[in-house]
């Protein structure tokens, strides 16, 4: 799956230079979804591949599209360089569920120590702090509800995925997009159509609720619970998670108390509400959210409260009830 052709009609050199640095094209083995797709729950068994070297690249087209500004653009590419293997899973098995970020604490060391990477920043004149933190730059990143490319990127690239819209509709919708200023006298990616931002607003609404479904927290959990099992009884390191997925799974395939749970999470199909089956867990997880800014009006919860309201919903369900998986 790929969505840099509605991004981009090409791929700048300087993209394409630290795109193919090893720092970057490990990311190739990252799935964007946090190790969801690796299950046959339904809405994840028949996901194309999306990689977080894909989305990186993706996030650096639109940074680029808007900005034209290399410094910005190169952070946007970098922003999930220290993802580690099934990304956000990761974050449970540190106990991080409920804002996801402790997978970024790795940014600066693997930017500093790719030779690669700051042979291609040295050759730009860019040092590597004004590209090892997009936080920096909020068309890159920027607070929730706010849109910016990262947001923007894996929003357009789940709705595709998901199939909840066509390749020509996402290609739609981004088109209607601009660089404008917000409430708050801030630069951000804006709709110029009302009806368009309230058609993404809802889809990315679709997408937020696939986030954090009983499918994919019970997921999330069970492999962060296998693999902090795995890393304790040595079957894996720590280190291998910054490796790439299929190390890591070839070395829970070669042992034998592994193999049976990696094969269990693999079958896992439904989802049983009860509090008595003895793998049933309590699972919270970070609520992701957009509220588009549409230019002349405002944010679409204000201009379209039934999108308000179906936001307040979302935003106000309990995750206080346990679930447990199904395996065939």
């Amino acid at each position: 799956m790929n969505l840099h052709q509605i991004y981009s009609s090409e791929i700048p050199e300087f993209i394409q230079e630290i795109a193919n640095t090893p720092a970057m094209l490990r990311l190739d083995d990252i799935g964007m979804n946090c190790g969801c797709e690796y299950t046959s729950f339904p809405v994840f068994s028949r996901l194309q591949k999306y990689s977080r070297y894909e989305h990186s690249i993706g996030v650096a087209l639109i940074v680029w599209h808007f900005t034209h500004d290399k410094q910005q653009s190169i952070a946007g590419l970098l922003h999930d360089i220290s993802s580690p293997a099934f990304a956000h899973a990761i974050d449970f098995m540190h106990g991080d569920y409920l804002t996801q970020e402790s997978t970024e604490d790795g940014t600066l060391t693997i930017i500093e120590e790719s030779k690669e990477i700051q042979e291609c920043l040295k050759k730009y004149g860019i040092k590597t702090s004004d590209v090892s933190d997009y936080h920096l730059y909020p068309i890159a990143d920027n607070d929730t509800p706010r849109l910016s490319a990262d947001r923007l990127e894996y929003t357009l690239g789940n709705i595709v995925n998901y199939k909840l819209a066509s390749l020509d509709k996402a290609k739609e919708l981004y088109n209607n997009l601009i660089v404008g200023i917000n409430e708050e006298k801030q630069a951000e990616i804006i709709f110029t159509d009302k009806y368009k931002a309230l058609e993404f607003a809802k889809l990315s609404l679709q997408c937020s609720r696939i986030y954090v479904s009983d499918e994919d927290r019970y997921s999330m959990q069970r492999i962060a619970e296998l693999l902090k099992e795995c890393i304790k009884r040595k079957v894996i390191s720590e280190d291998d998670l910054y490796i790439g997925e299929s190390i890591v799974i070839k070395k829970l395939m070669d042992d034998r108390l592994s193999a049976e749970k990696w094969n269990k999470f693999r079958n896992l199909h439904a989802i049983v509400h009860t509090a008595d089956n003895p793998d049933s867990r309590i699972i919270y997880a970070k609520k992701r959210h957009i509220n588009p800014f549409i230019k002349g009006y405002g944010r679409v919860s204000y201009i379209f409260p039934e999108y308000g309201n179906a936001l307040h919903e979302y935003l106000s369900e309990s995750q206080e009830y346990a679930i447990c998986g199904v395996s065939c």
